[in-house]
């Protein structure tokens, strides 16, 4: 037989054995893996032994846990050979914790995953209003949830109107519908919601645990009071609430405020009202008394005279002071004008301009000295110059020799037969030299030689 012909006989036995058909196992989870396509891959083991196990998408997405490696599961399925490797393993199509209930796992692993969303953060918790006029209740039309709010709101607010959005809070139509009746009360304008039901195991307090149920809670405008469950039933709405209520009733007593209570308090601050402004008459009272008994209702014309004398002391007063000063100003300026007189502007404006014409000359002439001292500087430099000008020396009968435009000042840089051109005042000569000597002798002027 082939290696294909051997591994399809060996998958035909097994697929054909109805003990390997239907298989209940327990084991951990190891190298857990879910494919992008939705096909979880993983290891069931124990102490001993280990078998490889695919969970298609089409039975794990019922799955309200997610699987994780070092989790103990209790799965069921069938063994069969996967050809390619020749390797047999566990098709599983059921899975539930081992030793913890699957819902409460389901409810954990949903908390921790909304917690980290921030959903549970108080800073979106939203405060209640103080007096609402609708209140939108989500729960059982039939039940004591209905009755206990609808008695407690009428017997506290019964201005308040409660709109009932009757919806199934167990069983397949529980979360759909709860979403639904969320959605709607919220766009109703409603001023607080309220949802709730009464209390139960968790599987029928599951529709209150449920994403699409919480979630849809999250996006609510309107601020929420969760009422699920008794005291001790918690549930992810209460998480997501804006408050929770420890039962229905206090639910509805959160929602709206105490009619009679209020009352109470409008009776207690008018009564301190009354006795505050009952005490601001008296007061205004005794002061109209005292102004009743002063001088200037018992005697107005002797008062009015007497204002009338003030009156005519504060204008003298007035007077003399505003004289007093003007007197003062006139001084202040009569000094201020001699002190302009003594300063005699036209003076000064004489004194610095003949000072200005003083040292204008003064400049002119120190230009000039300094004109004459800089030209016969110039003329200085200039004999200077002429003096130690070669041509002046060629022009008194001196002559310098040159070789290959080489200036020769000794014997000694001159060789035999060399080529020379010694230059005079108005040309020059090309000689060779035939013969050289350290002879010195003295010069004579050119007419003395010529007698000679």
């Amino acid at each position: 037989m082939s290696v294909t012909q051997l591994t399809r006989q060996i998958k035909g036995l097994i697929d054909k054995s109805p003990l390997l058909n239907d298989v209940f196992l327990r084991g951990e989870i190891s190298n857990f893996k879910h494919h992008s396509r939705g096909h979880m891959y993983f290891t069931i083991k124990d102490e001993k032994a280990r078998v490889s196990a695919v969970m298609f998408a089409g039975n794990n997405r019922t799955l309200r846990f997610r699987p994780e490696s070092g989790m103990k599961v209790l799965v069921r399925g069938n063994v069969s050979v996967y050809e390619p490797y020749g390797q047999y393993q566990l098709y599983v199509r059921a899975m539930e914790p081992d030793g913890i209930g699957q819902l409460y796992l389901a409810y954990e692993q949903l908390k921790k995953k909304l917690e980290s969303e921030g959903l549970f953060q108080e800073a979106r918790k939203r405060p209640l209003p103080n007096f609402p006029d609708r209140i939108g209740v989500v729960t059982s039309k039939t039940g004591a949830v209905i009755r206990d709010i609808y008695t407690t709101v009428k017997r506290r607010y019964p201005q308040a109107a409660i709109n009932l959005y009757p919806v199934a809070v167990q069983g397949p139509e529980a979360v759909p519908g709860i979403a639904a009746a969320l959605r709607q009360a919220d766009q109703d304008g409603n001023d607080v919601l309220i949802a709730g039901r009464g209390g139960g195991s968790i599987e029928e307090l599951w529709a209150f645990n449920d994403e699409q149920v919480v979630r849809t809670a999250a996006a609510l405008k309107t601020p929420l009071i969760s009422a699920v469950g008794h005291e001790t039933d918690v549930t992810l709405m209460d998480f997501i609430a804006d408050v929770r209520a420890a039962t229905p009733t206090a639910a509805a007593e959160m929602a709206v405020p105490s009619l009679v209570e209020w009352q109470e308090k409008v009776t207690t601050r008018k009564n301190r009202l009354q006795q505050l402004m009952q005490q601001i008459i008296n007061l205004r009272k005794e002061k109209l008394s005292y102004l009743q008994n002063a001088y200037a209702f018992r005697y107005p014309a002797q008062l009015l005279q007497q204002k009338e004398q003030e009156l005519d002391r504060n204008i003298e007063r007035l007077q003399r002071g505003m004289n007093t000063r003007l007197q003062l100003q006139r001084q202040q300026v009569n000094e201020q004008s001699r002190r302009i007189s003594l300063l005699k502007p036209a003076r000064l404006v004489a004194e610095k301009r003949k000072q200005l014409e003083t040292d204008t000359k003064e400049l002119q002439l120190n230009a000039e000295r300094l004109l004459s001292s800089q030209a016969n500087r110039y003329e200085q430099l200039l004999t200077k110059l002429r003096i130690l000008n070669p041509m002046e020396t060629l022009k008194r009968g001196y002559t310098v020799a040159y070789r290959e435009n080489r200036l020769l000042k000794t014997v000694d840089a001159i060789r035999v037969e060399d080529e020379l051109r010694v230059y005079f005042q108005d040309g020059y000569v090309k000689t060779q030299v035939t013969e050289k000597g350290k002879e010195t002798f003295a010069f004579q002027e050119e007419d003395e030689i010529d007698d000679g």
